[in-house]
């Protein structure tokens, strides 16, 4: 098994701030599902994917991290950044669009 987001070694606060200007990228292979509008595919399957989150993002995953978040609540922050930008294309389309991240096989987070 991987390492998982709790697995991010940070050397100091100001490391983190650089990080949380820069953004980060996701690579995962997982399972993803939708909720969207009547007529459209929403069959969950497996997807290899691989993509980069704006700052904030980073910000949000070492905020919870500090803040004692769990594995579970980290993938879900990497899931909606993974939403807004892979799936919505920073969200200029498929508005509404609902994304499901499950069956995580590995998440890495490079920054």
């Amino acid at each position: 098994m991987s390492p998982g987001i709790q697995d991010l070694h940070v050397r100091s606060r100001a490391e983190v701030s650089l990080l949380a200007l820069a953004g980060l990228v996701v690579s995962t292979r997982a399972r993803f599902g939708f909720t969207a509008a009547p007529g459209t595919t929403d069959d969950a399957r497996v997807r290899d994917i691989t993509q980069a989150l704006p700052p904030e993002y980073a910000d949000r995953l070492f905020t919870a991290r500090e803040q004692g978040a769990t594995e579970q609540q980290l993938q879900q922050i990497a899931a909606d950044g993974l939403a807004r930008m892979y799936f919505r294309a920073n969200n200029s389309r498929a508005h509404g669009l609902g994304v499901e991240f499950t069956d995580v096989e590995h998440i890495e987070i490079e920054l």
